[in-house]
């Protein structure tokens, strides 16, 4: 008999399209699985592959402007998934960069979660929430430190509750180590890299395609390009939009949101894609890559595992790394990138992003997955002998 699937995601929204979600989407696409949220807003969307599929929620599907996201709700979140009742599956696969991976589980069950990263809100970015935010602030503050506090404490307890961990790179694997001492198996995340336009013949232009939120770090790289005096094109929306208008000189160019096609050609034929963002993989480099546009972005993170720096790889490099997350870094880096950029082979560098595409995922995934169940098979024979 073949096993039963319970695939669980954070929420499903219109407003929620990045990585995780292209994750889960792939997912569905190898594994006939039952689909669970806290949230879910995409099974009315009509124009979503998830329109009219029978999806499992909890009681903040009716909370006032959960649509909107449930952040707003943090402190329940960690109660909110336990409720998810997922006694009938053999198989639960979270797809986790929140809470998914709380579910409860029974002994006889398999719990693999893919992780994109541990709750930032928790961990990494906690003292950035409480500097940014209203609620970090005096007597409140108090409070929302000590809701942190125990949400720290639910997360890693939670994690117990995971057979095995996938990561999304090495970056994120030495996260879940640092925050819940578990190993994790990393398979890159799936790219939609088969259908973006090639390009050997560049334009003179650099290129940001990018949300405007503080920490891609956009305002950083147009600091660079105002001393560089380099054409700079920034596609892309968001609460940074103002900022960044207001400290950019005349040749970098502002285009705001852009369709699909347009982005696919500008990204095809820009000199070279500039990221200055610390990413846990980074989506988006891959992307240019398989447009055959060199990549200059901050060297830590998942562009350290996705980008081959020219200046050790001459023969197969796809961009070049600057070390520090500072405008001197990358104006310097800039100009290294100029004086390389005849070595480039904007063929490899397509060829290179390959290993990131949704073929690979799914194979790797589903070959995970076999290897899960073997174990499981074999520690119960092994079980039985003793």
């Amino acid at each position: 008999m073949s096993p039963k699937y319970a695939l669980v995601h954070e929420w499903l929204t219109p407003h929620a399209t990045g990585g995780s979600e292209l994750v889960v989407k792939e997912i569905l696409n190898h594994i006939q699985a039952d689909l669970y949220a806290l949230i879910d807003f995409e099974s009315i969307n009509p124009q979503s592959y998830l329109y009219q599929r029978q999806i499992g929620t909890t009681f903040l599907q009716h909370f006032p402007l959960a649509s909107r996201g449930v952040q707003k709700y943090l402190p329940l979140l960690p109660l909110a998934i336990e409720q998810l009742d997922l006694r009938e599956y053999n198989i639960i696969l979270s797809s986790s960069h929140a809470v998914a991976k709380g579910v409860i589980t029974t002994p006889d069950q398999i719990h693999i979660c893919y992780c994109h990263s541990p709750m930032r809100y928790a961990w990494d970015l906690t003292f950035d929430y409480l500097q940014q935010s209203k609620l970090g602030q005096g007597a409140i503050g108090w409070i929302t430190k000590y809701l942190l506090h125990s949400l720290r404490q639910w997360d890693v307890l939670s994690s117990n509750r995971v057979d095995y961990f996938l990561a999304n790179s090495q970056h994120t694997a030495r996260r879940i180590w640092r925050c819940y001492r578990r190993q994790a198996t990393v398979i890159y995340p799936p790219v939609n890299i088969h259908n973006l336009p090639f390009s050997a013949k560049k334009e003179d232009f650099y290129l940001i395609v990018s949300r405007l939120v503080s920490y891609k770090q956009v305002s950083l790289i147009v600091q660079a390009f105002n001393q560089l005096k380099k054409t700079l094109i920034i596609i892309g929306t968001g609460p940074e939009m103002r900022k960044i208008r207001d400290i950019a000189q005349s040749h970098i160019k502002i285009l705001g949101w852009q369709p699909d096609d347009i982005v696919k050609q500008y990204m095809a034929s820009a000199k070279a894609f500039v990221y200055a963002a610390c990413e846990d993989f980074g989506i988006a480099l891959v992307e240019a890559q398989a447009c055959g546009t060199p990549v200059i972005a901050y060297g830590i993170g998942g562009a350290s595992e996705t980008v081959r720096d020219i200046r050790s790889h001459q023969s197969t490099g796809t961009g070049i790394l600057f070390p520090y997350q500072t405008v001197a870094s990358l104006v310097e880096t800039v100009q290294q990138f100029e004086t390389y950029q005849h070595l480039y082979d904007h063929h490899y560098i397509q060829s290179h992003s390959q290993q990131f595409s949704a073929d690979t995922f799914g194979q790797r995934y589903l070959d995970f997955i076999n290897q899960c169940q073997q174990a499981r098979v074999n520690f119960t024979k092994s079980s039985f002998t003793a």
